[in-house]
């Protein structure tokens, strides 16, 4: 089984995006998210793809699901179902899935680990992560950051592992 992970931002009503955008700009997260996925496969929908703000993100193979046959987007691995992006993965390193919504809804069965930054507020939106069933995880790390006086709101770096 290929190594995959999830990783993503979530409010607490399960906010990941609005208008193909981030709900937030939190630095040390977007750090964090590079820091964790340098020299490893990203795996995303093309809305997801057409959404970043480099394209495609340096120093990562990037993994682009999309319905639209043959397709190709340069610099890019295109993968045309969930099966032939899970085929296109690195058999040996970890495979982060990016987004959205749908790719996470599909892939959720299939991660073994979780990367999870808890914004602690809710947040209007039309894209969301589907809800967690915590009994099948354990969770291995948890960094709490207060930062409601800069942002407005605090947060949670959280790692989970499937049990």
């Amino acid at each position: 089984m290929k190594p995959i992970s999830i990783i993503v931002a979530i409010a607490d009503n399960l906010a990941i995006g609005k208008d193909n955008s981030l709900l937030w700009h939190i630095p040390e997260d977007l750090k964090r998210f590079k820091k964790l996925t340098t020299g490893h496969t990203i795996v995303m929908g093309k809305r997801t793809f057409e959404s970043l703000p480099l394209r495609p993100l340096p120093n990562r193979r990037s993994v682009v699901i999309t319905d639209v046959a043959d397709e190709e987007i340069p610099g890019c691995t295109m993968a045309y179902s969930i099966d032939d992006a899970i085929g296109k993965m690195d058999a040996e390193r970890e495979n982060f899935i990016i987004g959205g919504g749908m790719v996470y809804k599909q892939f959720m069965p299939l991660a073994d680990r979780l990367y999870l930054t808890f914004v602690h507020k809710d947040f209007d939106a039309d894209t969301f992560f589907p809800a967690i069933d915590f009994s099948e995880w354990k969770e291995i790390s948890r960094e709490d950051i207060a930062a409601a006086e800069t942002l407005g709101f605090d947060y949670s770096y959280v790692i989970y592992e499937r049990k």
